[in-house]
C-alpha cells in the first residue's frame, strides 16, 4: 500500500452552478444495498441532495481536491474535463458519468461526448446511465486500463524545435 493511500471512494460533481443530485442519491442507495462498503467522501457543489451515507463538502480548495484524489482508489466523477485528468494522471480507477441536460444537470450534452472519448481511449469505466452505476462499480475492480500518457513535453519540444 502506498504511503498517504486509504480504501476510500471520492466522489466529485465538479464546481459549477449545476446540481447532480441524480449522482449523490444513486450512490447513497448502494451504500443502503451494501453494494458499496468502502468509505466514501464526496464534494458535492450546487447539489440540493444531502448525502445519508457519507461524508461530504460542497467546495474544496484545489490542493484538497488533488490530496483527496491522492488518497482514495477510486475516483467517481462527473464527466468534466479536469476532474477526470486529476484522476487519470494519478493512475486512479475511474468511472465517470455525464450530467444531462434533459435533467438540468448542464446547458448541453457535451458530458456524454467526454466520456465516449476516454471511453474509446480505454482510461475509465463509463457509467452512461445512473441505472447501470453498480455494473459500473464491479467492473471498474475487475478491468485493468491504459495508463494515461502525456504528450505535453513531445509538444513542447516540438514548438522549441520549430522556434529554434
Amino acid at each position: 500500500m502506498k504511503e498517504g493511500y486509504i480504501d476510500m471512494i471520492f466522489v466529485t460533481v465538479g464546481s459549477q452552478k449545476f446540481q447532480f443530485d441524480r449522482l449523490l442519491k444513486k450512490i447513497d442507495e448502494l451504500i443502503d444495498d451494501n453494494v458499496i462498503d468502502e468509505p466514501v467522501y464526496a464534494q458535492i457543489g450546487a447539489c440540493g441532495y444531502k448525502p445519508h451515507n457519507f461524508d461530504y463538502v460542497d467546495y474544496m480548495p484545489q490542493e484538497e481536491f488533488e490530496k483527496r484524489i491522492n488518497e482514495s482508489s477510486l475516483v467517481i466523477t462527473h464527466a468534466g474535463t479536469g476532474a477526470i485528468f486529476n484522476a487519470i494522471t494519478q493512475k486512479k480507477k475511474v468511472i465517470a458519468i455525464p450530467r444531462l441536460e434533459k435533467y438540468n444537470e448542464h446547458v448541453d450534452n457535451h458530458q456524454l461526448q467526454i466520456v465516449k472519448r476516454f471511453d474509446r481511449l480505454k482510461l475509465i469505466e463509463p457509467c452512461y446511465k445512473i441505472e447501470d452505476l453498480e455494473t459500473a462499480y464491479r467492473n471498474v475492480y475487475l478491468k485493468n486500463y491504459k495508463e494515461y500518457i502525456s504528450n505535453t513535453d513531445r509538444i513542447i519540444k516540438s514548438i522549441e524545435s520549430y522556434i529554434g
